[in-house]
């Protein structure tokens, strides 16, 4: 016979055990493919998480990030934010004087009470900042008038314009447009005496925070939280004037203002991420635990079936079958409910990708977190193929240590 034809009939022989034992061979191919989709969707998330954060980053224009220490909540204060970064609108005339800096800009982010007939009050996330910029698109309408002419040197005394820009949540959830008014403010008393027009629609802001937003201009949000008097902010953003080079003005800054914490969008980033690391050790936990579980119950499963089928080898040796052909065939068995399971996860994990999605975006507000990536699928497949091969070897290691033709006996 030649090896074609032999490799042939091997094959045959294992693929109509596959189909013989029908219940075995579900359990082990839903075994692999639950360790494969677990694979591949945290994979997905985790890449998705680091591509959507650098986009957010790279929309947001910026390439430096100032704080004055992480950003608490702060239960039963005005805001219920702790902000930590105190001078701010000095701050950010300093850094502008500086040749190596063409903006800084002060963020401020705050709980505030909101109304569109000052007596029903719901709560909404405010952000005070500058609300012009090439990094900023409108859906509708435009920035603010004035920018934030009522700081007023620290004098907290000129004009407060009094507009906003909301996102299309809050324009939705509310039913307002360009040129409607809402209450705004800290407490319910000082959003009853503060009517702010509506000028803008943009998206450009909820993606800091992934819900939905309503901004204007730092001082006065400051004044309607009653944060004059220390000048805080949540964080400064810095963008690098051109031919400056980011390292080296990020390494200056954190020189020159060793109180604070310098760092530029991808440190930014992954100190974001390493603020969840218990989440994200939770998870690799989980997947581990889903291949190791895989790898088990295969290997489980491929013993128990050399245990049921040692007559059958008897009886195959007996008639001239070599122990490799034999061994040809628990592995062809086992490489088969392999490939099956790998086929089976990839399948689960690509509407599994879409659900994640959905659910991030009701949680978060931020879309398409997770992407299918070919290299993670097929990363997905080589954890299919290595819990079989492992199985595969422990059903062989078994066979090997029987002897078929004593099982006739």
């Amino acid at each position: 016979m030649s090896r074609v034809s032999r490799l042939r009939a091997l094959l045959g022989v294992a693929g109509a055990q596959l189909r013989h034992e029908r219940t075995r061979t579900v359990l082990a191919v839903m075994g692999v493919a639950m360790a494969v989709l677990a694979s591949v969707l945290l994979a997905s998330v985790g890449l998705g998480v680091m591509n959507t954060g650098e986009e957010k980053f790279d929309e947001a224009g910026q390439d430096i990030w100032i704080t004055g220490g992480p950003v608490e909540l702060q239960p039963g204060t005005v805001g219920g934010f702790e902000n930590s970064l105190i001078g701010a609108h000095e701050l950010e005339n300093e850094l502008e004087a500086r040749d190596d800096v063409r903006a800084a800009v002060p963020f401020i982010f705050q709980t505030l009470y909101i109304s569109t007939d000052s007596e029903e009050f719901e709560t909404v996330i405010g952000v005070g900042a500058g609300t012009r910029g090439g990094n900023i698109n409108y859906i509708a309408g435009g920035p603010v008038d004035g920018g934030d002419s009522h700081y007023a040197n620290g004098s907290y005394d000129g004009p407060m314009q009094h507009q906003v820009v909301i996102d299309q949540q809050v324009a939705a959830q509310y039913n307002l447009s360009v040129g409607d008014t809402i209450y705004l403010g800290g407490t319910l008393a000082t959003a009853n005496q503060n009517e702010f027009t509506v000028v803008g629609i943009s998206q450009s802001f909820s993606q800091f925070v992934g819900a939905p937003t309503v901004t204007i201009p730092p001082s006065e949000m400051q004044e309607i939280t009653g944060t004059t008097a220390s000048d805080r902010a949540t964080m400064m953003s810095v963008k690098v004037a051109d031919g400056a080079d980011v390292e080296t003005t990020a390494t200056e800054l954190q020189r020159d203002y060793p109180q604070y914490t310098v760092r530029t969008n991808r440190e930014q980033l992954q100190s974001m991420l390493q603020n969840q690391a218990v989440v994200l050790a939770s998870g690799l936990s989980l997947v581990v635990m889903a291949v190791v579980a895989g790898v088990l119950l295969l290997t489980n499963i491929q013993l128990s079936f050399v245990a049921r089928h040692r007559e059958t080898f008897g009886a195959l040796t007996a008639i001239g079958t070599s122990r490799q052909s034999l061994v040809a065939v628990v592995l062809a068995n086992t490489l088969g409910i392999g490939i099956l399971g790998g086929a089976v996860g990839i399948g689960l994990a690509i509407p599994s990708i879409w659900g994640v999605n959905q659910i991030a975006a009701a949680l978060s507000g931020f879309e398409n977190v997770v992407s299918v990536s070919k290299p993670v699928l097929i990363a997905g497949f080589g954890v299919a193929l290595a819990v079989s091969v492992f199985g595969g070897v422990a059903a062989t290691l078994y066979l090997s240590r029987i002897s078929p033709l004593s099982q006739l006996r």
